[in-house]
């Protein structure tokens, strides 16, 4: 990497790791003044050392959120810079997607693998461990890739890439929901989501603006500077004093068999089916659908990806907001889903004739879809101890990978004997009527301790 870049990476990491800081306290603040606790604007107190909002609470809520930056990131780089490299690695122009789907599937696969594997890990050895182990290992996976010649390498790498990004997002948020009080716990999930979704905006510039070695160079360069920094973060205090439970930990297949555990987690994961329909199959068939609406100019793609992240950052920080105001995870999560509904309904039936027409309607769906935050603190306040780790780390994979496994064939299966649009009415339906059912047969868990084993 040239002197200049590394010098502006890592003025970048500084900031950003500055800015963290300040944003989470001065959020707090804010939403403390909607609650009616401060009693002056602009009157932001730190966080005082009271049970489990303390310094060390800042220092991983600061890592967790860094960490997610870099775990989209890298997540949608592929993606933005999928037709450079494999142009470069000399694969035929009419084979480019076909190979990208191929690279992608392996990818999907690293994470669901990755994602039983952190979340046994985390309940057996701590939340800290899996921090540590999942960014190391695919910062090195990111900076190996740049280095790639072929494509076997380039897909044996994803799928390692995969494997460690699976562990972070719900390590990240079982360790600062274990750490908050119950009152309190989504405003921390929030700060990670919401910051760290803008990596995948930060993705699309540089994967637009420079070459795809060094995008990958400098997602790995910024992972292993977020595994310094995460040095001097702390163990969660109620996993600490699980260990002293006889009772079995991380036993993953108790979220398959046993009928009560397995029923909940199943409804979980599929409350996520909207998330990745929108942004896999609308938002990524940018091209496709914008010719199919007769528009006289085609949408960027990486435009398009950059202003549905940005807004599902925005309706983040909305729907956990809306959480707290209705004391429900349940109503927020309804309101949002219904927003989706709404949104993919305007967005197939009155289609776009501008650029800027067609981009709103990225932003509305965005906003919809901008629930994930709230989705995987509800995922952590509803498992003990005990296996809270292998079912918050484990489900949001299992949610990217209803996309290739459900939602993608699904799609296929009836695009055959439709047209495109009808097709994408009929699965946006499906994908957001059938978790709005679940979601009325899913109990309440605002509030809740998380202090209790299954």
């Amino acid at each position: 990497m040239p002197i200049k870049k590394l010098v502006y990476f890592m003025y970048w990491i500084l900031v950003t790791n500055a800015f963290s800081d300040f944003l989470f306290s001065y959020m707090c603040g804010v939403f403390d003044l909607f609650a009616g606790d401060l009693l002056f604007f602009g009157h932001i107190e730190r966080m005082k050392d009271q049970g489990s909002e303390s310094i060390g609470l800042r220092s991983v809520l600061l890592v967790s959120t860094l960490g997610y930056f870099v775990d989209v990131y890298d997540l949608l780089l592929f993606s933005v810079v999928r037709t450079k490299s494999l142009t470069d690695l000399g694969v035929a122009e009419e084979d480019l997607l076909t190979t990208g789907l191929y690279l992608l599937n392996w990818m999907l696969g690293g994470m669901m693998a990755g994602g039983v594997f952190w979340g046994v890990l985390g309940d057996r050895k701590g939340r800290r461990t899996v921090l540590f182990g999942s960014i190391l290992i695919y910062s090195l996976a990111n900076l190996l890739n740049a280095y790639v010649t072929d494509t076997g390498t380039y897909t044996f790498l994803r799928f390692v890439a995969g494997f460690g990004l699976a562990g972070e997002l719900g390590a990240g948020i079982t360790l600062v929901c274990e750490m908050k009080r119950p009152d309190r716990r989504a405003y921390g999930t929030l700060l990670i989501t919401a910051i760290g979704l803008l990596g995948a905006v930060f993705a699309a510039y540089i994967g637009q603006n420079f070459d795809w070695r060094f995008a990958f160079k400098l997602g790995g360069y910024m992972g292993l500077a977020l595994l310094f920094l995460r040095m001097g973060s702390s163990e969660s205090k109620i996993f600490l004093k699980g260990l002293e439970n006889p009772v079995a930990k991380g036993n993953f297949l108790d979220l398959i068999f046993r009928r009560s555990l397995a029923l909940r987690f199943l409804k979980m994961i599929l409350l996520g089916l909207p998330i990745f329909y929108v942004i896999g199959i609308l938002v990524t068939g940018t091209p496709e659908f914008a010719k199919e609406f007769q528009m006289k100019e085609i949408p960027e793609t990486g435009t398009a990806i950059m202003i549905s992240y940005t807004f599902i950052s925005m309706g983040d920080i909305l729907c956990t907001y809306f959480s707290q105001i209705f004391k429900s995870r349940k109503k927020a999560l309804a309101l949002f889903l219904w927003l989706t509904l709404g949104g993919i309904v305007f967005h197939l039936n009155f289609p776009p004739e501008t650029k800027a027409a067609y981009y709103f309607r990225c932003a509305l769906m965005g906003t919809g879809i901008g629930y994930l935050s709230l989705l995987v603190t509800f995922l952590s306040e509803s498992f003990g101890t005990n296996l809270r780790a292998s079912a918050t780390i484990s489900a949001p994979n299992f949610i990217r990978g209803l996309l290739p496994l459900v939602v993608s064939p699904l799609f296929l299966m009836l695009n055959g004997p439709l047209d495109l649009v009808p097709a994408a009415v009929i699965v946006g339906l499906v994908c957001t009527i059938v978790p709005l059912i679940l979601l009325r047969y899913i109990p309440e868990e605002y509030g809740k301790s998380m202090d209790y084993m299954e």
